[in-house]
């Protein structure tokens, strides 16, 4: 059956995405747009748009044509917003990279999307040097650099303004991130202006985010949950957006307590230190109405940790970046059961079917979760096939996660089809062994993957990183650790071999990179 969304389906936007998220910024005037949350350096949304029209007029100076790539390779930064929406401006794409990739990684991506200018920083310079020039006719610096023009200088161009609405139409590419998709090498995801100013629209219908309202910036914006939630969302409601260039836990803390943020967008592993760590104890987070999760699967059971420990409720969302990304958020005024990540977002509608029989699962049992919508991809860049694998003809995208919805029409991510254990037949959730490895107090993270045995049964493994001890001289045991999951679930389930590591592989998103922890010459067993 089609589950359809609990919200009326909503117009969607027919301007450029630029246009879209600054509408009312010229009126909104000296209100704060873009903070720097070490250096309190602010842009008003005034300035914002007259930034975003003049660096485009300097784009179109240096050679920028409307339909070519602009490549972004940088954390976060409150130039990076500017860089993207000029780049809209001057109708061109933005291909989103890693601000951690390798120069091998970033000359693929530069070469597969045919970027022809970057923006950079200057501490990634030598990065870019190594990854060579590629199709890339100049490099710009959204700080400064000797050797580089930077935005400023972009910005101080006499050349030309883009109008308004030239060469930009809905099916014009907006974003184009990197994704690995369902399985494989990353791929670049074609994400319209359609695409994401109905996504934007989307999130911002079921979302409650206002002018008063100070959001913190800690997830990447070179990550399409970052942002079209960060920089669309929160732009467009006229809200203040405090950028965080990069996670590390003193500091977002100092920031989250001491700047009166409101509403925080995170992924797991923010929210297991906010759960775990000491350095939380005796902060202020009065301020805080919620925090969002999202970009990989929190357990509920850690959700509650965090919201007994600091008193903020936390809440998730799910989506995918072929989904631009969103597809499910708690609706606002409503509280989620635990574990959901919500429902539907408005003009979205979804089924759940049988990975085995490819038939629609009855209500309450799980199925691959299938999504159409607005917010729905044009494709992957130049790989037909590979699209063709992921949204069918009728248009549903095909997500590759294990989902059940219950009776009130509360959604529930499982796991990811491939990730499912099959023991003696039996079917295991990792993350259902995950959540439960979480409340061991001497287990700080966890991840279980399906390993092979010396029989050829496929059985469960944990891979534990061990809270600090206590300082008497023991330490937690993989006996320990077993015979804990094994009085908590049912005993198919069990937990047969534990390996202890110092930290686990996970994306810059928090997603567990299972395949890493496959990997039997990389990891031996307790």
């Amino acid at each position: 059956m089609i589950y359809r969304s609990p919200f009326q389906d909503i117009d969607l936007p027919a301007r450029p995405l630029d246009e879209y998220i600054l509408e009312g910024a010229v009126e909104r005037g000296a209100h704060p747009a873009l903070v720097d949350a070490a250096s309190g350096r602010t842009i008003t949304y005034a300035e914002l748009a007259e930034l975003v029209g003049s660096v485009a007029a300097g784009l179109a100076d240096a050679g920028l044509k409307p339909g070519e790539v602009l490549a972004v390779y940088s954390p976060n930064s409150l130039f990076y917003p500017v860089a993207c929406l000029a780049a809209a401006r001057a109708g061109a794409a933005v291909t989103l990279v890693n601000a951690l990739a390798t120069a091998k990684d970033l000359a693929r991506q530069l070469q597969d999307a045919e970027a022809r200018i970057l923006f950079t920083v200057s501490a990634l310079l030598p990065t870019v040097r190594e990854a060579g020039a590629g199709t890339v006719r100049e490099v710009f610096v959204l700080d400064a650099d000797e050797h580089h023009r930077s935005i400023g200088d972009l910005a101080r161009s006499k050349g030309a303004r883009p109008a308004a609405d030239a060469a930009r139409g809905s099916a014009d590419t907006a974003l184009l991130p990197y994704s690995s998709g369902t399985s494989g090498a990353p791929k670049g995801v074609v994400l319209t202006h359609g695409n994401v100013t109905a996504n934007i629209a989307q999130m911002s219908h079921a979302l409650e985010v206002t002018p008063d309202h100070r959001v913190l910036a800690v997830l990447p914006f070179f990550h399409a949950y970052g942002f079209s939630t960060l920089i669309g969302v929160t732009l467009r409601s006229g809200a203040t957006l405090v950028v965080l260039p990069r996670f590390d836990l003193a500091g977002f803390l100092d920031v989250l307590t001491g700047q009166r943020i409101t509403h925080a967008l995170v992924a797991p592993p923010i929210a297991l230190a906010l759960a775990k760590h000491p350095l939380v104890e005796g902060r202020d987070f009065s301020s805080i109405r919620q925090l969002l999760s999202a970009a990989a699967p929190l357990k509920p059971e850690l959700a509650e940790m965090v919201h007994r420990r600091i008193g903020v409720p936390v809440v998730q969302a799910y989506g995918m970046t072929e989904l631009s990304p969103g597809a499910h958020v708690p609706p606002r005024g409503q509280t989620p059961p635990p574990g959901s990540v919500g429902k539907p977002l408005p003009s979205t509608e979804c089924r759940l079917v049988s990975p085995d029989h490819g038939r629609d699962v009855a209500p309450g049992e799980e199925g691959e979760l299938w999504v159409r919508g607005p917010q729905v991809m044009r494709g992957y860049l130049g790989r037909p096939t590979d699209t063709a694998e992921v949204v069918d003809e009728d248009g549903w995208l095909h997500t590759g996660d294990l989902a059940r919805v219950d009776e009130d029409g509360w959604f529930f991510i499982s796991d990811r089809v491939k990730e499912l254990i099959k023991y003696k037949g039996y079917q295991v959730l990792p993350g259902e062994l995950e959540a439960v490895l979480l409340t061991h107090p001497g287990v700080a993270d966890a991840a279980v993957v399906g390993v092979t045995d010396e029989d050829g049964m496929e059985t469960p493994r944990a891979y534990v990183v061990a809270a600090p001890g206590p300082g008497d001289g023991t330490a937690l045991t993989a006996e320990a650790v077993m015979e804990y999951v094994a009085a908590r679930v049912a005993p198919y389930k069990k937990v047969r071999s534990v390996v202890f590591l110092d930290a686990l592989p996970r994306s810059n998103a928090g997603k567990i990179l299972r395949r890493e922890l496959r990997n039997p010459a990389a990891r031996a067993v307790s």
